[in-house]
């Protein structure tokens, strides 16, 4: 990130001088002051400049909008993107034509894509890690509500026939909302078994 010195007659002289220079709002900047200066005496002898650092903020959804648009560019999709950033949540929404591409196989590519958006926001960040969610035509919540549905059904199939069963690999999000949903369940638990990325979750009869 750009870090600027830069002097002024003031504290607030040099913060405008900086940027001016660096054409942003005081709020897209960290300032330190390195010397409050001085009038000196009679406003002329011993007069000091301010002197301040100043140092640009990372702008997490222009860098998350930057990669997904070289991302989506070279997989030949166009698409809106809007970005809205909330208690460390980075929240991305993709609208356009053909995004069954982006999804991909029950979801594949999205998270795919949502995991690298993640590692170039939280890229050399000292601060609180920022949590990116990416969706488009409402999938995460089409996919929750589905994956409750198998989860329900698949309870019941389990205390129907006294056995276990195991559902398909997914993958650690899809694997907590089958947990979630049959955790009160008074007759079944679940746990998971396997190495990722074939970790699955395992529905099983609780003992009497």
């Amino acid at each position: 990130m750009k870090t600027i010195e830069i002097s002024g007659k003031t504290v607030s002289d040099a913060l405008k001088n900086a940027l001016k220079e660096l054409n942003v709002t005081e709020d897209k900047v960290e300032v330190e002051v390195l010397e409050k200066g001085s009038k000196g005496l009679f406003k002329f002898i011993g007069v000091k400049p301010a002197k301040i650092r100043v140092k640009l903020k990372k702008d997490y959804a222009n860098d998350a909008r930057s990669f997904l648009t070289e991302v989506l560019n070279a997989m030949g999709v166009v698409a809106e993107v809007d970005i809205k950033e909330e208690n460390n949540v980075i929240n991305i929404i993709l609208s356009g034509d053909n995004m069954g591409i982006v999804i991909g196989y029950r979801g594949e590519t999205l998270d795919a894509i949502q995991y690298l958006v993640s590692l170039v926001v939280n890229k050399g960040n000292v601060e609180e890690y920022k949590r990116v969610v990416l969706d488009t035509e409402n999938y995460r919540f089409k996919r929750e509500e589905t994956l409750k549905r198998l989860a329900d059904k698949t309870g019941s199939r389990v205390r129907r026939s006294g056995r276990s069963f195991k559902l398909e690999p997914m993958n650690p999000y899809e694997r907590r909302i089958i947990h979630s949903a049959l955790q009160d369940n008074p007759y079944i638990y679940t746990y998971s078994e396997g190495e990722e990325p074939y970790r699955r979750v395992v529905v099983d009869l609780k003992k009497a």
